[in-house]
């Protein structure tokens, strides 16, 4: 599966139409989720975009990035909060992140089930996730000009199946990002527009759909094939994550 890279990722949201878009889903996460103090935070895929709207409340909030995507330094000016990871097996401990969000994640992903349980896995009993993937229906998934226009999209109910699949409870969904995906300045500049318009006539066809599930913890745990032991970060309170395990930090 051919995936956006992180250069292509970056230049997109330095862009006029990925910073609308940047503000257009932020809004949304807010309202998906309103109150993350106190929490641990985890951005999967490429989040760095919409991760700062938490860092005045959360505990800590992470950036984890996928091998085949590469990697960038965030948060910018500041000490480093980014992880290069393999997606099937994360460098954190069980049960360690209450809220994570996988943003130009589910819909790259090589082995999706791989994923969402190495997700399960460090999610605490309490924790949420949030999916940001492309809608099968709406203009944005058919153009790859943009990268939601790469990877497999979804419509609501494969979304929902997935997430039950994988042994998480969805909980609350929306669509956005009715904007045209154009750099013209005329349409970026009405984008509360085309937002406002397209929930009233076009709510099927958003270009994104986002849903937020809970970790089924009654649930068997997901089986996961049996692999050499790696070393995990300790996450302390208000601390940067720690090095634990044998062996050197990685640079």
């Amino acid at each position: 599966m051919l995936r956006p890279d992180i250069i292509d990722l970056r230049e997109f949201y330095a862009g006029h139409l990925g910073q609308a878009v940047r503000r257009i889903l932020r809004q949304r996460l807010r309202i998906l989720w309103p109150n993350v103090g106190g929490m641990t935070v985890l951005g999967l895929g490429y989040a760095t975009p919409y991760l700062r709207i938490f860092e005045a409340e959360a505990d800590r909030v992470l950036a984890a990035m996928p091998g085949p995507q590469g990697v960038v330094h965030w948060p910018r000016g500041l000490p480093g909060r980014v992880m290069l990871v393999d997606e099937e097996d994360l460098p954190l401990p069980d049960a360690s992140v209450d809220r994570l969000l996988l943003m130009h994640s589910l819909e790259n992903a090589e082995n999706v089930r791989g994923l969402l349980r190495e997700v399960w896995r460090v999610l605490t009993p309490q924790g949420r996730l949030l999916a940001v993937v492309p809608n099968r229906r709406g203009l944005w998934a058919h153009l790859e000009a943009t990268p939601f226009g790469h990877g497999h999209p979804y419509t609501p109910p494969q979304l929902t199946r997935l997430m039950r699949d994988a042994l998480f409870s969805p909980t609350q969904s929306q669509a956005a990002l009715w904007l045209p995906p154009s750099e013209r300045a005329f349409v970026v500049r009405a984008q509360t527009a085309w937002e406002a318009t397209g929930e009233v006539l076009w709510k099927r066809f958003s270009g994104v759909l986002l849903v937020e599930a809970e970790k089924q913890v009654y649930a068997a745990a997901p089986l996961r094939p049996a692999k050499a032991k790696r070393r995990r970060f300790v996450l302390k309170p208000a601390e940067s994550p720690v090095w634990g395990g044998s062996g050197p930090a990685p640079a």
